[in-house]
């Protein structure tokens, strides 16, 4: 039987394959599924929409390259964070438009599943939302979500907070929460999605440290909850913050399994094992992304 790349994962460091088909070979028999995840740690220029689009391409073309199946990508990645007062938000539309489907497109020929964040203006009320689309790797968009705990003055004071959180189905995992940054801050957005059903967590971010930095926010998610958190923060100098020291993270249990930072734009490309549902080995490999 001839398998696509949607059909099969990782299953041990060397790259071996197994089917997630009926088998009726002995339990004990069976490989364990690893899922590779890439996580684009970035830094998006703010404002710069044709740059940053790039960039995003350029990374996910990587990932797949890489192995990747699950790619993940930070909070306004094709934007940068303080983008209104450069660029205004007339650019922002309904989604798809005609960029996220030509990136649909290419999510198809890569056969990867991607954690797109992008802003999106409502079709009927015209509202703006901060929000991230998952993306399936046959280019269908599953399910999105609408940052919550969204700043009503600063640099995010272009955007309506989501009123709504449900899980999105994705294999090979089945329900995944997305969150958006500030969203780990109010327990119950976690807590809600674990009582729905959530096997794991999945956050966009652009949280520096810093006086108002991630202070065990992520740390209670997951003792909160019992579920695994996957971060994907950003890098790099924006107009107001500098995101450089800032850190994508993988959190189980109220304990950190691994954290790391980058002063440039990088993927962190980890093994996770689905039946444990935690890292199948403690380590990251790095990819630098070049300019």
């Amino acid at each position: 039987m001839k398998l696509n790349r949607r059909q099969f994962l990782r299953t041990d460091r060397l790259g071996t394959a197994a089917a997630i088909l009926p088998s009726t070979a002995p339990q004990e028999s069976m490989p364990t599924p690893i899922l590779r995840i890439a996580l684009l740690h970035l830094a998006p220029l703010p404002g710069d929409l044709v740059s940053n689009r790039r960039l995003v391409e350029t990374a996910v073309t990587t990932a797949a390259r890489l192995g990747a199946a699950w790619v993940i990508t930070p909070e306004l990645c094709v934007c940068g964070y303080d983008f209104a007062d450069q660029i205004g938000v007339g650019w922002i539309l309904p989604q798809p438009d005609p960029w996220m489907i030509n990136f649909c497109h290419l999510v198809a020929q890569l056969q990867v599943t991607v954690f797109l964040s992008h802003p999106e203006r409502d079709r009927q009320t015209a509202k703006l939302y901060n929000s991230v689309f998952v993306i399936a790797a046959n280019g269908a968009i599953l399910g999105k979500h609408r940052k919550i705990n969204t700043l009503r003055v600063g640099a995010e004071s272009w955007s309506s907070p989501g009123e709504q959180v449900a899980p999105i189905l994705i294999p090979p995992v089945s329900c995944v929460g997305v969150l958006i940054c500030a969203d780990t801050y109010s327990p119950m957005i976690a807590k809600s999605l674990q009582t729905q059903g959530a096997q794991l967590l999945v956050s966009s971010a652009a949280w520096t440290p810093g006086l108002h930095g991630p202070n065990g926010e992520w740390e209670r998610c997951t003792r909160d909850t019992g579920l695994p958190l996957l971060v994907c923060n950003r890098t790099g100098p924006d107009r107001t913050l500098n995101f450089t020291e800032a850190e994508s993270v993988i959190i189980k249990n109220g304990q950190r399994l691994l954290s790391f930072h980058a002063e440039r734009s990088v993927i962190f490309t980890i093994e996770w094992n689905l039946q444990t549902q935690t890292l199948a080995i403690p380590e990251c490999q790095t990819t630098v992304l070049s300019s």
